[in-house]
């Protein structure tokens, strides 16, 4: 248990991570007459990515689910696969990635890296590590709780941000 701890908080400074780089990216798009979109889900979203990490240490310790070395091993591979993607996603948007949906008027839509292979790639990472994230120790509930959740956020989000991105020009 004290390793999926260690994950779990390893995963969270990420997350942190994460924050400060949105923070700058937002403040150089503002600069360059961004308009922010979506304003009214995004504390939804941070609680349930907070709560999600809670979950999975709250389930994992308080259930005592075991770790079943094909599942946890197989979901850390995802985990790190999804870690990998959202970074990818982070460094081919440059200073255009956040967590809020921010558009600057007149840039191109990106099609460089994974947005070659799918619209919205870092959505498929965030999918990817909800599931998997908690069922690195079994945690089966919260998977299955936060998964549900998460798709009606993100119903509201890419759709936000799809209406979003119909400003920008395509490249």
């Amino acid at each position: 248990m004290l390793w999926y701890t260690l994950l779990l908080a390893g995963v969270a400074a990420e997350r942190l991570v994460e924050l400060v780089v949105a923070r700058r990216n937002a403040a150089w798009t503002l600069a360059r007459l961004g308009v922010e979109y979506g304003r009214g889900h995004y504390p939804v979203m941070v609680a349930l990515h907070t709560a999600l990490l809670a979950s999975c240490l709250t389930e994992a310790w308080l259930a005592h689910r075991p770790f079943l070395p094909v599942l946890g091993w197989t979901m850390l591979a995802v985990v790190v696969l999804a870690q990998a993607l959202r970074w990818w996603c982070v460094t081919t948007l440059g200073p255009y990635w956040n967590t809020r949906v921010i558009v600057v008027p007149g840039a191109r839509l990106v099609r460089a890296g994974p947005y070659r292979f799918a619209r919205h790639p870092n959505y498929v990472a965030v999918v990817a590590e909800i599931v998997a994230l908690p069922l690195v120790h079994s945690a089966w509930l919260t998977a299955t709780v936060f998964t549900v959740a998460n798709a009606a956020l993100l119903t509201v989000r890419v759709r936000c941000e799809n209406s979003a991105l119909a400003r920008v020009s395509v490249a």
